[in-house]
């Protein structure tokens, strides 16, 4: 058996670039008379906006810290030690640049191993331990924390979370078996599972108190201070920490069968992360540390060996890093400023992107529109979302006001846009109103005014044909709704500019967009994939299969939503539009469902009612639908409709309709939310071999998204 100092000395030769985190100890005496104290701050030597890793050489330098505190504490030098990190950030977790390089199971089950191994001394020193939650603190961040016997948290802590599950691991330096042991199976099912999964939502430092994770809730003034005095006062006995006793019985088993529950409908069986996690909670009733931590090690091991981990990380990064520096995108210097935009229209849409030009912006907004009573609407629906956003405490009194006064609206697009920067259409998608839009435009602003389209499949090129000034138009195109999905297609027409595409990049970086920069090709990306794979599905429905199964047969690729549902969250009406628009521009691959048609034309919201609370297909609808006599299984379906998505991106890649695949993972992700376990789509379409099959190669080199061969 390897000692943890040769584990860790292993596994730091296979990564040689990581970020070291340092672990200084230092004493003081606690308040109070209370004793000398050690306490170990763990510092990477930068500021907050880069968070500590834990690499296997900063896992070797805590061990180093532990190996001093125990000393001090055997020999009786001090009464107890903590945990801290640098300002702003406590620690957050594993070091996934290292995990991405391992190519071996052992070396992989020595990453679980050697974090047991050093934070489980914690736990084992002759003095109690306490950990100093401060600032963000992640995996192993929050694990190393569960291994003290006691915590405190800031209440200015913005993110804590246990997010191995949305990334493709579990939590396993400790999170699985301690902390239902700590809090219960539900409310630890709640952090590993059900938070994980909805995108991994974060928990804020007050609830880590409610939650029981953390034993006492101080201010982040004087955090630490308050803290130590805390800790002097349950060293000499003043305060007891009472934790709720963990219902062992019943509770457990149902805590369980709620976690998978969540997985079900979140992943439908398609990644295995969740239900490994969900094991070893369920196998943690019994307290038995020792066997917990060995399945931790050995799930972690397995599942860095697998698909769906090198698909998350993949998946991460892509968000993280490429998300923030887009492909092609123009020197930003280029870009002219936005002091006032112009939005056209003022329908539901329009007003979304309305409110989210002047909360971001925080410039001048005016829609215009067709009459007052619609124009009025419009800033009215703003306006109310400002006062709803007041009530829940996100703006407060002032900001408020001056949001509300940002947005006005004017029937005349002289008086509103004549010194408008940017203005942005978000009028009907048809192309001779989109372009008369830009001729009155054009008629008003200034000749640098950029002209921006919220189309979702028409030609820019086309769109900006007639006007004198082609140049300063871009397709601006945001997905529904606004305010979630992160994604937004920057569409460069023919003749748009340099300077007008970087103004368009820098406006949609102050509203915090993903932006990808996309060849003005029909319905662009996400569109484009999205009719494909939807009209796939309704051509096996209209030659005969059942809607059932056609639903049912996607399944394992862990949707957030099956088609069908997606197309009434879409509007049948705009799904058959978009396919039209398609099949003009390529008739042999997109067809036009006779029975959408119908569905759209009897003026049908969907092909399910929820009269039972779960879709069930409306009679309506099947009255409507006319069917062949061709009925395929679950995986024929499957496989068309696998094949047909790895040949359309096959195609956009050659047609240069963006960078490179990894932009066409990028863009569902952020703008169709495309799982993370899949790492978009490429990666699966590779992993399941229908790239090879399709296109006679596969979409990304090995170890993009892959073990390294």
């Amino acid at each position: 058996m390897s000692t943890t100092a040769e584990l860790l000395k292993g596994a730091a030769e296979l990564f040689p670039g990581e970020v070291v985190t340092t672990a200084e100890v230092r004493h003081l005496e606690l308040p109070g008379g209370a004793g000398r104290f050690a306490l170990i701050t763990m510092d990477n030597g930068f500021d907050h906006t880069k968070p500590t890793t834990f690499g296997p050489q900063s896992l070797a330098n805590l061990d180093a810290a532990i190996d001093q505190v125990e000393k001090e504490a055997a020999a009786g030098q001090i009464v107890g030690a903590g945990v801290t990190g640098k300002p702003f950030i406590f620690a957050v977790g594993a070091d996934l640049k290292g995990v991405e390089l391992l190519k071996r199971h052992e070396d992989a089950l020595a990453i679980g191993q050697g974090g047991h191994a050093v934070f489980k001394r914690l736990a084992s020193l002759a003095v109690p331990t306490f950990a100093y939650y401060n600032g963000a603190a992640m995996g192993g961040g929050v694990e190393v924390g569960l291994h003290c016997t006691y915590r405190t948290v800031s209440s200015a802590v913005p993110a804590f979370s246990l997010p191995e599950v949305f990334l493709g691991l579990v939590p396993g330096w400790g999170g699985c078996t301690l902390l239902p042991n700590l809090i219960g199976a539900d409310r630890a099912v709640t952090v590993i599972i059900e938070n994980s999964l909805n995108q991994n939502r974060q928990l804020k430092g007050a609830q880590v108190r409610e939650l029981g994770i953390a034993d006492a809730l101080f201010e982040a003034a004087d955090f630490l201070e308050q803290s130590l005095a805390w800790t002097a006062s349950v060293l000499r006995g003043e305060t007891e920490v009472v934790r709720a006793e963990v219902d062992r019985g019943e509770a457990w088993d149902q805590a369980v069968a709620r976690g998978r529950f969540i997985a079900d409908g979140k992943v439908h069986g398609a990644a295995p992360a969740a239900y490994r996690a969900l094991d070893i909670i369920e196998a943690a009733r019994n307290g038995d540390l020792r066997q917990g931590f060995d399945a931790e090690d050995h799930a972690l091991a397995d599942l860095i060996m697998g698909g769906e981990l090198r698909s998350g990380i993949y998946a991460f990064n892509l968000v993280q890093k490429r998300g923030k520096r887009p492909a092609g995108a123009p020197d930003k210097a280029l870009a002219r400023p936005v002091t006032k935009v112009g939005v056209v229209g003022a329908g539901l849409m329009a007003s979304q992107l309305a409110l989210l030009f002047a909360r971001r912006l925080e410039v001048p907004v005016v829609l215009t529109d067709i009459d007052q009573q619609r124009v009025d609407k419009g800033v009215g629906y703003v306006h109310g979302e400002i006062d709803k956003l007041l009530a829940k405490g996100r703006v407060g009194q002032d900001k408020a006001n001056r949001l509300k006064a940002l947005v006005t609206g004017h029937l005349d697009k002289a008086t509103a846009f004549g010194d408008a920067d940017f203005v942005i259409e978000a009028v009907f998608e048809e192309m001779g109103v989109k372009q008369q839009v830009f001729a009155e435009l054009e008629a008003v602003v200034r000749p640098d005014t950029v002209l921006a389209t919220n189309t979702s499949s028409l030609s820019v090129t086309e769109m900006a044909a007639k006007l004198e000034h082609p140049e300063r138009v871009v397709g601006f195109h945001f997905f529904n709704p606004v305010a979630v999905l992160p994604l937004l297609e920057i569409v460069r027409g023919e003749g748009t500019d340099e300077a007008s595409l970087a103004t368009a990049f820098a406006v949609a970086k102050k509203l915090k967009k993903t932006a990808v920069l996309v060849k003005d090709a029909p319905a662009f990306v996400v569109n484009r994939i999205l009719t494909r794979f939807m009209g796939e599905i309704q051509n096996v429905i209209d030659e005969g299969t059942p809607v059932a199964v056609a639903e049912k047969a996607v399944e394992p690729l862990g949707l957030p939503m099956s088609p069908l549902v997606l197309l009434e969250l879409v509007g049948p009406a705009i799904g058959l539009h978009v396919s039209e628009t398609l099949h003009g521009a390529f008739p042999d691959r997109f067809t036009v469902s006779e029975n959408l048609a119908a569905v759209v034309k009897a003026g049908k919201r969907g092909f399910y009612v929820y009269d039972s609370g779960k879709p069930e297909l409306d009679p309506e609808v099947a009255a409507l639908l006319k069917q062949g006599d061709s009925v395929l299984t679950e995986e024929q379906v499957r496989a068309r409709v696998l094949d047909a998505v790895a040949e359309e991106i096959g195609l956009m890649l050659q047609e240069d309709v963006v960078a490179e695949a990894q932009d066409i993972d990028l863009c569902l992700i952020t703008g169709a939310g495309w799982p993370f376990h899949l790492g978009g789509i490429t990666p699966y379409l590779d992993r399941e071999g229908v790239s090879q099959r399709v296109n006679g190669k596969p979409f990304l080199a090995p170890g993009l998204a892959s073990v390294p061969e």
